[in-house]
């Protein structure tokens, strides 16, 4: 076997798998936050000041970071070449990954991280939604009942879900996929330029 298609195909294997880990990860994000009273509730035994900024640093945090995760490699995936390579649920995947990002930008710059503040909400909302797309596309396309079960079990609606919305399929799958980067990919370059700006008149706020 060629060096070049065993790389090939590692590159796939690695693609595949960290996007499967950031869908787990929205997951994780989303279910931290769900459980905040929760961790409230835990902290009135903490006693030591310390411990108790911690704690709040830590139940915070990790929603976040888990978040940051999820919104850079759904960005990494997206484009023409490696949608192409590996399979991604379009437009599913890529939507969550936009979702994610607007409540990343809104946790971040918009006080979205305090419990009773509306944004908190809005970005947990946002968040569920994002989920509920990779559910779907996870369970429903990208791990469709593959084609052994299909050469036994004929249907309809599982080889139209795979030949339409696998980003991979041709000749279907490539051209939602391409649509679905024309949409995304513009909606990703807004966010991230929004969170910048948001970011740097916060900063001269503070210098102010």
């Amino acid at each position: 076997m060629e060096s070049s298609v065993i790389s090939k195909g590692l590159e796939v294997w690695s693609l595949q798998t960290l996007l499967d880990i950031s869908i787990l990860l929205g997951f994780f994000s989303l279910g931290l936050l769900l459980v905040q009273p929760y961790y409230t509730s835990l902290r009135r035994h903490l006693t030591l000041r310390v411990s108790i900024e911690l704690w709040d640093l830590f139940t915070v945090l990790l929603a976040d970071i888990f978040l940051v995760i999820t919104v850079l490699i759904g960005f990494l995936v997206l484009n023409p070449d490696i949608m192409a390579d590996i399979k991604i649920a379009v437009p599913f995947v890529p939507m969550a990954t936009v979702l994610f990002a607007v409540a990343l930008v809104l946790r971040l710059f918009y006080d979205g991280h305090r419990l009773k503040g509306t944004m908190f909400r809005f970005a947990l909302w946002l968040i569920f939604a994002a989920n509920l797309l990779n559910i779907i596309g996870f369970s429903l396309i990208m791990e469709a009942p593959g084609s052994e079960y299909l050469t036994d079990h004929p249907s309809v609606f599982w080889t139209y879900l795979k030949t339409h919305f696998r980003s991979n399929a041709l000749p279907h799958g490539l051209e939602v996929a391409q649509w679905t980067f024309y949409i995304t990919f513009p909606l990703l370059l807004f966010i991230f330029i929004w969170g910048f700006v948001k970011a740097m008149k916060t900063f001269s706020e503070r210098k102010a």
